[in-house]
């Protein structure tokens, strides 16, 4: 048995694979998609489609899809995630406000709210480019780290901005705290980064690893912090934590990285205080320069009175 689904092809995926069009339309994976079309059940206007072919605006789309099994379990619809704030939605981009103990998106091991799941929730379709886990998204902020993160909803948007992390014409500024005072007050750390040698969950300043580069300016010095302006060029895995920690200066709360716990504990962080503050990029859909800032959440501007007290 089969349930048997016809639609029209929409003009705004003209020019789309069929994996990638359907996708949308039903609200699959592009995974489950292509399955259907490599076992005959996608038709286009009456003649088989294969997964790579492409949409013509105007023609009919006959997809059948299996009935589920009685003993298939139901996939739980994904839930909203709390905290997470829409800053900015378009046809190419949604920008969003990630909170504290979301991941950007699924992976090995984390069974906790992602960016992904909650935009689901919220309606969005994002873009299906990329793998299934990751559709959409074109950079990632740690599980422990706030703030602005643009997600691809597009496949032009997902190419565009792809490209651009790459080349690195993304402005990506972030606020930090450091324990003590960097001095210089304003500098540059050039210094690779890979994998710990002996952790394999951390990452560290390591002879041959990936060029790395973070600027870092000094905003306001308090009695045993600083809060930092940091500009990235490059975006490797907790950059900013592995340079301040091997600057001696790591972030206020990042106990894997070297953080006093006494100073964490008095400032009430149980997590490391780095935000990303705000984010520039040229626009996928018109090339326009945009950018969008976040606030800081609660337990990070609550320490940073502390410290001011």
């Amino acid at each position: 048995m089969s349930d048997l689904r016809r639609l029209p092809v929409p003009d705004g995926l003209d020019g789309m694979r069929v994996d990638a069009g359907l996708s949308r339309l039903l609200g699959m994976s592009r995974t489950a998609v292509a399955g259907l079309a490599e076992n005959g059940r996608v038709e286009v206007d009456g003649r088989a489609a294969g997964k790579s072919d492409r949409l013509i605006a105007g023609t009919w789309l006959e997809v059948a899809l299996p009935e589920p099994d009685a003993s298939t379990e139901i996939a739980a619809p994904p839930e909203v995630v709390a905290g997470l704030t829409v800053l900015h939605a378009d046809d190419h981009v949604v920008v969003v406000d990630k909170p504290i103990g979301v991941a950007a998106h699924p992976s090995p091991g984390w069974t906790g709210p992602t960016v992904a799941s909650g935009l689901a929730a919220l309606g969005y379709r994002v873009s299906t480019s990329g793998s299934e886990e990751r559709q959409g998204i074109v950079h990632r902020l740690d599980v422990g780290t706030t703030g602005v993160m643009v997600v691809a909803t597009s496949e032009q948007a997902y190419t565009l901005l792809k490209r651009a992390f790459k080349e690195r014409t993304v402005s990506k500024r972030y606020h930090a705290v450091a324990q003590g005072h960097p001095d210089p007050s304003s500098g540059t750390i050039d210094a690779p980064i890979d994998r710990h040698p002996k952790h394999d969950y951390r990452f560290a300043v390591v002879a041959g690893g990936k060029p790395s580069v973070t600027h870092y300016d000094t905003i306001e010095a308090f009695r045993a912090a600083s809060l930092l302006d940091v500009r990235l060029e490059t975006g490797r895995t907790h950059q900013i934590r592995v340079h301040l920690s091997a600057l001696r200066h790591p972030c206020v709360g990042d106990l894997a990285y070297g953080a006093d716990p006494v100073l964490a504990k008095r400032l009430q962080m149980d997590r490391q205080w780095l935000h990303a503050r705000e984010l520039g990029f040229d626009h996928p859909g018109d090339g326009r320069w945009v950018s969008y800032v976040s606030p800081y959440p609660a337990d990070l501007a609550r320490a940073l009175a502390l410290l001011r007290e």
